[in-house]
């Protein structure tokens, strides 16, 4: 696969790969930009990895664009030789499902022809992709949604989903890191924050990370989120070797 380079703006590059979602092409961009975030080159502001690319914001005093161009090229060659990126971190994501945030999970079931425990089934028996964080802080676009849960997002964005709300938007699901508008379809919440700003480091996912949501009731989503607000509970990864 050969890269397309196109300039963002005087201070930032993107490399891009193909024109489609590809887990395998995304995966193959996360590794890349591991090994320019570990060369450290100076003059190099941001690395940042999305579906089919990544944006490399750099120092015009420090570096030029040119040259920044000619360096991840030759990495880019380079990193053909190698092993493709480690899989990804496992997280099994609590999730209540319907109630007051996930209001479209009644539609949505009625729309696919399913009852609302089977849409719950289906939703929580796939495994999803971190393909990238962005939109806002730590939120997390997921592949791996089931076709037949896919849906448009609605025509009229709402005003105000809150943290945590867990969505379906075309072929995409999400977990909404911040409050904010949203046109996409909800169908639960998780009590787990995937942007803290007091936490080290503030964002939960990255991308590359794998994601299975855990059904849990409203009693078990209320302790895990008394448990986070008083530090007695941290949302960790499945220990590795395990899933």
């Amino acid at each position: 696969m050969t890269p397309t380079f196109l300039p963002a703006g005087d201070r930032a590059l993107v490399l891009q790969l193909g024109e489609t979602i590809d887990a395998a092409a995304n995966a193959r961009l996360i590794g890349f930009a591991a090994a320019l975030e570990a060369e450290g080159l100076a003059g190099v502001t941001e690395i940042v990895p999305t579906y089919r690319s990544v944006l490399v914001g750099y120092d015009p005093e420090r570096l030029r664009g040119a040259v920044l161009e000619a360096h991840l090229a030759a990495l880019w060659a380079a990193q053909a030789i190698t092993a493709p990126a480690p899989e990804g971190r496992l997280w099994r994501v609590p999730c209540l499902y319907g109630g007051a945030v996930g209001q479209d999970l009644a539609a949505l079931a009625e729309a696919k022809g399913m009852s609302p425990e089977a849409l719950i089934a289906l939703h929580a028996g796939a495994e999803y992709r971190v393909y990238m964080i962005g939109f806002a802080p730590g939120f997390a676009y997921l592949g791996g949604l089931p076709e037949a849960l896919h849906m448009p997002r609605l025509a009229t964005p709402r005003q105000l989903i809150p943290a945590g709300a867990i969505g379906i938007g075309g072929q995409q699901a999400s977990i909404n890191s911040v409050a904010g508008p949203s046109g996409w379809r909800y169908i639960g919440w998780t009590p787990w924050r995937s942007f803290d700003p007091g936490r080290e480091p503030p964002v939960l996912f990255r991308a590359g990370d794998r994601i299975r949501f855990c059904p849990v009731e409203a009693p078990e989503a209320e302790a895990i989120a008394a448990d986070l607000a008083a530090g007695r509970l941290e949302p960790r990864p499945e220990p590795e070797g395990r899933g």
